[in-house]
């Protein structure tokens, strides 16, 4: 075997490559994901990818979730045409081959773990700061899936047990301060207005953080504060040592890291907590295609042992 193929799903993208053992991209293709009939849309995309390329020996998916790892089927929450959606079987019966599920936040840890920031971390903790929040654990060099496939949700930790009511239906969540559309929410509410002709979002008020406008640098000072306050709580429950940041938000730059970082020091007590590593992300939007070929690469030298 000289390939697997890797699969990222989301609600925006789906991408899909062939990846060799050492982690180089073959062949490699993305189309935009469909409101219906995205099984249609993923195989012409697997055939893009496969149809005169190397074979590939086994499948590695990174799905949006939630997801049940048992059954194999994924609901992801921006994708409504899929509920409960058999996806493992889904695949295998369209290539054939193997196929190893687990949620994107997941694989996009794995990949910043075998090939980026958080390569060689003996614990790491990835997290994707996007319209939501996702994460995922990688201790000793195996990602941590949980029972149903679930673990590392991140964005639904309580960091508040008083504060505002989640979407999830949880309280205080960190999702619910540090997300994209949830700093733009709050400084909205406090004052702050997009420049004209420009989108009020995140990417907007990056730009005015940036330039000083006192309630951007707040609603990141803010968000800032409750991922600082979920790392911290993560790192004394598993003891990671490197926490790699990707997603839309990460790309505030300072913006983002330089609070975050003064608010673990503040919040960090113990050691082990405060010696937590803190990078953005090296590979970008390429994690979660390179987590689900680890995936794949991982399931089938086990599968030959």
């Amino acid at each position: 075997m000289t390939c697997v193929l890797a699969i990222d799903i989301g609600g925006t993208k789906l991408a899909a490559a062939l990846v060799d053992e050492a982690g180089s991209v073959a062949r490699s293709a993305t189309r935009p994901t469909p409101r219906a009939d995205v099984m249609s849309a993923l195989a012409a995309l697997v055939e893009e990818v496969t149809g005169d390329g190397p074979a590939p020996g086994a499948v590695g998916i990174g799905c949006a979730g939630p997801l049940d790892l048992e059954a194999g089927t994924v609901s992801p929450v921006n994708m409504p045409s899929w509920r409960g959606f058999p996806l493992r079987e889904e695949v295998r019966k369209l290539t054939g081959l193997p196929v190893v599920l687990a949620g994107d936040a997941q694989c996009m840890a794995l990949g910043e773990h075998w090939l980026g920031s958080g390569r060689g971390s003996a614990a790491l903790l990835g997290i994707v700061v996007s319209t939501g929040i996702g994460g995922g654990l990688v201790i000793d060099g195996v990602p941590l899936l949980g029972r149903s496939g679930n673990a590392g949700h991140v964005g639904h930790m309580t960091v508040d047990p008083y504060g505002e009511r989640c979407e999830c239906g949880g309280r205080g969540c960190v999702e619910r301060y540090s997300s994209g559309p949830n700093l733009t929410r709050w400084a909205l509410a406090n004052g702050w207005q997009a420049p004209d002709g420009e989108p009020a979002d995140a990417r907007a008020l990056a730009r005015d953080a940036a330039a000083g406008e006192e309630v951007a640098v707040a609603a990141f000072e803010r968000g800032a504060r409750a991922l600082a306050a979920m790392i911290a709580s993560t790192a004394a429950a598993t003891e990671v040592s490197t926490v790699v940041i990707g997603g839309g938000v990460s790309a505030a730059g300072p913006v983002l890291f330089d609070p975050l970082a003064r608010a673990l020091d503040d919040i960090g007590g113990l050691p082990f907590v405060r010696a937590v590593q803190v990078k953005p992300t090296t590979l970008g939007v390429r994690a979660g295609l390179a987590g689900a070929a680890k995936l794949a690469w991982d399931y089938s030298r086990s599968a030959a042992a």
